[in-house]
């Protein structure tokens, strides 16, 4: 049995502050909409849209989030795109915005943007050092694609695919520098070992690699640095997304990329993967959510990997400077369970995996309805949250994330354009 009670059944509930229903939830918990798309902004903006992922920061006294925008420009340059000041590429409508909350009536006090210009803002990380990694998820440039029919793409400004640094401190927009050492992929997520300072990074791409970046200096990652790909040991280009078993562990040790930015990007999105595909990389089934714990171990998970492509949860343990051990703690075997992992994070007082579901792909069996669901220590799975939103049920959750005393759960729901904030008795949990 792969099914956990959790907090109990799930109950269509409306926002304590706007009365609307999105979530259905455990009983006794309840949750305030902030930040809703077309919202006026403290800095005079719009709330963009497209809420991806987040994480909470503790700036002196304030509870921040720092949340991106996975805006797409529909791959193509448009004018006034930006969402605020100091855009990367003037035609580029992504980035990030910043809410300051307060925590008892968990609310925004204000709010602005903090990243603008950039393109497609999937997810990224939090950095021990209080910033927010923010990762563009696509390689297009100022090179013009040319699809198989005829559609053209690209032609930018700037050169897109980077991870730009914003400091949770900053009260306006940062200006955006391109961190070219870690990579110009198909970024999704970020996180950071506290005690090494080693940025672990997915690529959501249907062939990915797991990276690492090994910064010259601690906490300067616009320094440069080293970025490495995974690679099983003794097994030339393993592929883990299929044929796996629950449990399987594999010693791996990691690659150097020896260009990290390269042209070729411009067109064709695979050229970081495929130099460490060639020098012998582990491939991966669109690598989305990650997360470390304080021991420095990395929760990934691989959203269509699996026997059902109902998805991987995968874990990273660094053993020495150069080796470590990955295992698959689960492999969803059946859309009902587990549909389509991405982002995640974990409960910062009881070790429980909050898992965001992005399941509406019907080509590949997916089903309408998105869930939280939960992964236990002992490999089971729990629904804590449903997506109720009238005629948008197939609307991804994104960006979940804990204030630090692990009280509120901020999580978005994506084409909704809305931020929730969630809280009740965490420890109520049955297994």
């Amino acid at each position: 049995e792969l099914k956990s009670v959790g907090y109990g059944e799930l109950i269509p509930t409306p926002a304590k502050n706007t009365g609307e229903t999105f979530l259905a939830l455990p009983k006794g918990f309840e949750y305030n909409v902030v930040g809703k798309i077309g919202t006026p902004m403290s800095d005079g903006n719009k709330t963009p849209a497209r809420h991806d992922g987040m994480a909470t920061f503790q700036v002196g006294r304030e509870l921040r989030i720092i949340r991106n925008h996975e805006i797409t420009n529909s791959s193509k340059p448009v004018a006034d795109s930006p969402i605020g000041a100091n855009p990367y590429d003037e035609m580029a409508g992504g980035g990030t915005t910043t809410l300051v909350i307060n925590p008892k009536t968990r609310e925004i006090v204000r709010d602005f943007v903090s990243l603008s210009g950039t393109l497609v803002n999937c997810a990224g990380g939090p950095t021990p050092w209080g910033s927010w990694v923010s990762c563009e998820e696509t390689t297009l440039g100022q090179s013009i694609r040319t699809d198989s029919k005829g559609n053209q793409t690209g032609g930018f400004k700037q050169p897109h695919g980077y991870c730009f640094e914003v400091f949770a401190s900053a009260n306006n927009a940062v200006s955006p520098v391109p961190l070219k050492a870690m990579g110009r992929f198909v970024h999704e997520a970020i996180a950071v070992d506290r005690k090494k300072g080693v940025v672990y990074l997915t690529e959501d791409a249907n062939s990915a690699g797991f990276y690492r970046f090994l910064p010259k200096r601690n906490k300067r990652l616009a320094e440069g640095g080293v970025l490495q790909i995974l690679k099983i040991k003794e097994q030339d280009a393993y592929d883990t997304r299929k044929g796996q078993k629950t449990g399987m562990s594999f010693m791996a040790n990691w690659v150097t990329i020896s260009n990290p930015d390269p042209i070729e990007a411009d067109l064709d999105p695979l050229a970081v993967y495929k130099e460490g595909l060639a020098k012998g990389a582990a491939t991966f089934a669109r690598l989305e959510g990650i997360w470390a714990d304080k021991k420095g171990r990395m929760y990934f998970d691989a959203t269509s990997g699996g026997d059902a492509k109902a998805g991987q949860i995968w874990l990273y343990e660094s053993i020495n400077k150069d080796e470590g051990r990955l295992t698959l703690l689960f492999e969803s075997p059946s859309r009902q369970i587990l549909d389509m992992p991405d982002n995640i994070c974990l409960h910062p007082k009881n070790d429980l995996l909050f898992i965001c579901e992005d399941s509406d792909y019907a080509e590949l069996g997916g089903k309408p309805d998105n869930f939280i669901r939960i992964l236990t220590k002992d490999g089971k799975i729990a629904d804590f949250a449903k997506n109720v939103a009238e005629k948008k049920e197939s609307s991804e959750f994104a960006g979940s994330v804990f204030s630090k005393d692990g009280k509120i759960l901020f999580v978005n729901l994506q084409t909704v354009g809305a931020t929730f904030a969630i809280w009740g008795n965490w420890q109520a949990f049955r297994k």
